[in-house]
């Protein structure tokens, strides 16, 4: 099977999907593109249902896709005091991957601009005179060539770029269900420190209530090293009965990662037409590990480019200021000169939760950046930032 097309995307997760759909809605008088999505077909090449959240205003582009949304957000010390707050005009928002792809494909067959293709890619090789030729396999064994003037390719990297830090978000969630009412579904429980903290880096709980008798529960890990199945399963039990004080409840479905929290600095383009977009373009904040908001800002800059003839370069994620904050951030946290739970807590204690928000979504501006920075550990930050240029960059293999 052999297809030419403008634009090829290579991968259906939240970069492929977003960048699919704002290709196939041109703005009004820009001609339209021929689009090739290949997306993994069912099987190991295809990424597990997964959970992404985000903050915005209401009236998103994806609300109607959407498991819930909050405005209430509670942050919990390690001793249990709590601070919950609101983040109006802002909600907290939650989107299951497989009600974004369906959204998505309805949106995309609507238009008719946009072909998918299961198939998984194995190759992207550029071909004299510009563009690539993209080789991929059919479950049926079958195979697929596409060739196209612009290939932006969103599959996890199979080894992150040199860094002088490096953490692991791990982590393992329990969809559950309860007898009794127990979730407070009006807010997010968004770190609970209330875990027993390992030896090296942070970790804390996560709530996510959809009513009253279910909710994902999470434990999360900022550490150099993943936990076995059976150690996630150990705390996340702990957490969930000794801490939430649940009893009688059913586990109705798991969901588990690993996100590399890094200062690496990304490749955006890999050969003449040949991008990366997402998270292997260094869509992830390091500080946070978030990425579906860099996301869309990325794919909607890509799209604009490509809808008004300009060279389509993937733009960076975050500006220069933010990943600086993160790499001296991820510095202090590695070497232990801050407290994770303590830090956390502080700044949520501290600083309006809107505003906050808007910090670690890189949109603040730099007076924000300061009055921010007063809240902050400065001895600690000081000195991680005087020694982040001595530390050397290593390059792993990804989780």
């Amino acid at each position: 099977m052999d297809v030419k097309a403008d634009v090829a995307v290579v991968g259906a997760g939240a970069a492929g999907l977003s960048l699919a759909l704002r290709l196939a809605r041109p703005p009004s008088g820009a001609g339209p593109l021929d689009t090739v999505l290949l997306a993994a077909p069912p099987g190991p090449a295809r990424a597990a249902p997964r959970t992404w959240c985000f903050w915005e205003p209401d009236d998103g582009p994806y609300d109607e896709a959407l498991a819930a949304s909050w405005q209430r957000l509670r942050v919990r010390g390690a001793d249990g005091t709590s601070v919950t707050t609101a983040i109006a005009p802002l909600r907290y928002k939650m989107l299951r991957s497989d009600a974004f792809e369906a959204l998505v494909g309805r949106r995309v067959a609507a238009s008719g601009r946009v072909s998918r293709v299961e198939a998984a890619v194995d190759q992207v090789a550029p071909v004299p005179g510009g563009g690539a030729l993209v080789h991929a396999r059919r479950a049926d064994g079958g195979s697929v060539a596409v060739r196209a003037r612009w290939v932006f390719d969103s599959r996890p990297l199979s080894r992150l770029p040199p860094a002088r830090t490096t953490l692991l978000q791990h982590f393992r969630g329990w969809f559950v269900r309860t007898g009794r009412p127990v979730f407070d579904s009006s807010v997010v429980e968004l770190m609970d420190f209330r875990t027993p903290q390992p030896a090296h880096g942070l970790s804390f709980g996560y709530v996510l209530p959809v009513g009253p008798h279910e909710a994902l529960v999470e434990y999360t890990e900022f550490s150099r090293r993943v936990l076995s199945r059976a150690g996630y399963d150990h705390v996340l039990r702990d957490y969930a009965e000794r801490v939430l004080g649940l009893a009688g409840y059913e586990v109705t479905a798991c969901e588990q990662g690993v996100i590399p929290m890094t200062d690496a600095d990304f490749v955006r383009q890999t050969a003449p037409g040949v991008f990366r977009i997402g998270a292997s373009s260094g869509a992830t904040r390091p500080s946070t590990g978030y990425t579906f908001s860099a996301v869309q800002r990325q794919t909607s800059a890509v799209a604009a480019a490509l809808h008004t003839g300009r060279y389509p370069l993937p733009p960076r994620p975050h500006s220069t200021r933010a990943r600086l904050m993160d790499a001296v951030l991820l510095h202090a946290l590695d070497t232990g000169r801050v407290d994770g739970p303590a830090f956390f807590t502080r700044l949520f204690r501290r600083v309006p939760a809107p505003r906050l928000l808007r910090f670690l979504d890189g949109r603040t501006s730099l007076p924000e950046d300061l009055a921010i920075g007063a809240h902050l550990p400065v001895a600690a930050m000081l000195a991680s930032a005087l020694a982040l240029p001595l530390a050397p960059r290593r390059s792993l293999p990804a989780a």
